[in-house]
């Protein structure tokens, strides 16, 4: 709910936030009019000074404010009779003030600005020790102050750029009849099968915390349990001798509550003597039996496997969360933490998928809904423009959001951003085999084109590999499809000619590989013997076996890196600058 003022001579309203009496400063600046129509209302703001300045011999100030709605700041003017104009000019300071809503004088590039009439509360900064100066500032040295990114207009902008994808997303799937299921954060199978987990483990601060106890109070030693032995001996006999004496029941009961309260010592005396340094094991081997799950545990890799049990139950379903990597990188690709978006649906294959990506005059019917590529075209390289289910020519999703976050990026990252979301929204995917991919490669190579990586029939595509096909062969985004068994995953359904699989992954300009998707093996015999090929333990995928043994279905789905898409949309370069909180080697602040 949004309450309203209306201004009586002109007919406009201004918002106010739906829990507060605050307006915030999108509401008045992002007006067709830039907020002229605004003039003569009285309204509350708040927000942080960007910058302030004294002016006329210290009779008044005038402060940038910018409260995180939009990029644009607010100009506001305060009378040192209003208030201490020191306190306010800081860059940094938080300011709540109210007053009057004006147009400046003519000749300044502000439409409206704020005379204040009552400050209300300020939040003060010592501008000697404030970490963020109004100076230009590199995004590595932000990285740095993270818990003050927020407040650049860099990593504001890409705050609000980040929520309208997540919404936009979310927005795609429960309008066309997915459901949202949480997956979880803690697992015991590895997806990939590479190894590369985080461990979730309280057997390191169990055993920090025995070493300190046992430092603190030494176990029992074996006199110690012999001599707890004996007192469970002589109140053992002292009941048998109450009992044979025909003892009164008082006497008896007490006797017996004193062999039992000894037994107890016994025991908590028995199992302290076992305590030992260090973390348990047995044969040799950690034994996780003592550890909090009883087996080992993990941090994700992706939600997939997980998500597949209820795709294989009420056919259409996604997760979008968070997941983990434990891979040393180091590159502007990589962290440990990141979100995916990860849709599984029933009862569709591959086959018709690359078809339905070209078909540029796609109406959102049933059966275009059975092509799980379509909705990761959609989904990202439609989801500028998503509206109303509807196609498409010229409405953009994150253009209509966040236009003014666009055109910042535009103008101080990549002056191609804008442009790279509508070729992309409106242009035809490539669609070449993974084989048809490497002797395109192998070509350029032969025509003098220099890869660091080495370019032959088996590899796993590398970065600029998959840049070469979508910025300079192409020059647009790219499918490649049927990969070598031996570089996907055990889960990718393995075509008839036993060297590849139905896996496809959605390569697109500036970032290389945003989507990668396939039809997961229904057969049972096949997913096994892909399972023990990779010399992975069957024993934590029984579970994933089960969906194949009873009920099995044809079904597919793919990741979608949701950084990644940031990235493309922002031109930012390094994937650590659009997470709000990045997690990669040597750093997790916060």
């Amino acid at each position: 709910m949004v309450s309203t003022v209306n201004d009586a001579a002109s007919g406009s309203k201004v918002e106010k936030h739906a829990f507060s009496d605050r307006v915030t400063i999108r509401t008045i600046l992002t007006r067709p009019d830039g907020g002229v129509g605004l003039a003569g209302q009285r309204v509350r703001v708040g927000g942080w000074v960007k910058t302030g300045r004294e002016q006329g011999k210290g009779s008044f100030a005038f402060l940038e404010v910018n409260d995180g709605s939009c990029p644009a700041n607010l100009q506001v003017i305060v009378d040192a009779s209003v208030a201490d104009l020191g306190q306010l000019v800081p860059t940094g300071t938080c300011v709540s003030v109210e007053g009057l809503l004006k147009n400046p004088p003519e000749g300044t590039k502000q439409k409206i600005e704020l005379r204040v009439e009552k400050v209300i509360d300020v939040g003060t900064v010592d501008p000697a020790k404030y970490p963020i100066p109004k100076t230009k500032l590199t995004l590595e040295f932000l990285r740095d102050r993270i818990h003050f990114r927020p407040r650049t207009n860099t990593i504001s902008a890409v705050a609000r750029i980040r929520n309208a994808l997540a919404y936009a997303t979310h927005t795609f799937f429960q309008e066309n009849g997915f459901l949202y299921i949480h997956t979880p954060i803690i697992t015991t199978s590895d997806c990939e099968g590479a190894g590369e987990m985080f461990q979730v483990t309280t057997l390191i601060s169990e055993a920090e915390k025995i070493e300190k106890d046992l430092i603190k109070n030494p176990p029992p030693t074996e006199a110690d349990v012999e001599a707890a032995k004996l007192v469970v001996k002589e109140k053992g006999e002292a009941v048998a001798k109450l009992k044979s004496e025909k003892a009164s029941k008082e006497a008896i009961s007490a006797s017996v509550a004193e062999l039992t309260k000894a037994k107890e010592n016994l025991a908590k005396v028995e199992e302290r003597s076992k305590l030992k340094p260090g973390i348990p094991q047995k044969d040799g081997k950690i034994d996780y039996l003592q550890d909090f799950f009883a087996r080992q545990a993990f941090l994700t890799v992706s939600g997939q496997l997980q998500v597949e049990t209820y795709a294989c139950a009420v056919s259409n379903v996604y997760t979008f969360g968070p997941t983990f990597r434990a891979e040393n990188s180091h590159t502007s690709r990589h962290l440990a933490e990141f979100w995916m978006v990860e849709p599984e649906i029933a009862f569709a294959d591959l086959k018709d998928t690359y078809n339905s990506v070209l078909d540029e005059s796609y109406t959102p019917n049933d059966s275009f809904w059975a092509s799980i590529a379509v909705m990761g075209s959609i989904l990202f390289l439609r989801i500028w423009g998503f509206k109303d289910k509807l196609p498409f020519v010229s409405s953009f999703w994150l253009l209509d959001k966040c236009l003014d976050d666009m055109e910042f990026m535009a103008k101080n990252y990549d002056k191609s951003c804008i442009d790279r979301l509508r070729m992309v929204a409106s242009t035809a995917f490539e669609r070449i085999s993974y084989t048809e991919a490497v002797d395109l490669l192998l070509e350029a190579v032969k025509e003098g084109k220099k890869f660091e990586n080495n370019v032959e029939w088996g590899i796993d595509l590398a970065s600029e590999h998959e840049r070469y096909l979508t910025e300079v062969k192409f020059q647009k985004p790219v499918i490649v499809y049927n990969y070598p068994k031996g570089i996907k995953a055990f889960y990718m359904r393995v075509n008839d000619d036993l060297k590849t699989v139905a896996a496809m992954d959605v390569l697109v300009p500036k970032v290389g590989e945003l989507i990668g998707g396939s039809q997961r093996e229904e057969r049972y015999d096949v997913i096994k013997s892909r399972i023990e090929e990779m010399g992975l333990p069957l024993e934590p995928y029984e579970w994933y076996l089960d969906l194949r043994r009873f009920g099995t279905v044809k079904h597919c789905g793919f990741g979608l890196g949701f950084e990644r898409m940031i990235l493309f949309a922002t031109g930012i370069d390094n994937i650590r600058d659009v997470i709000p909180f990045p997690r990669y080697p040597g750093r997790a602040d916060l």
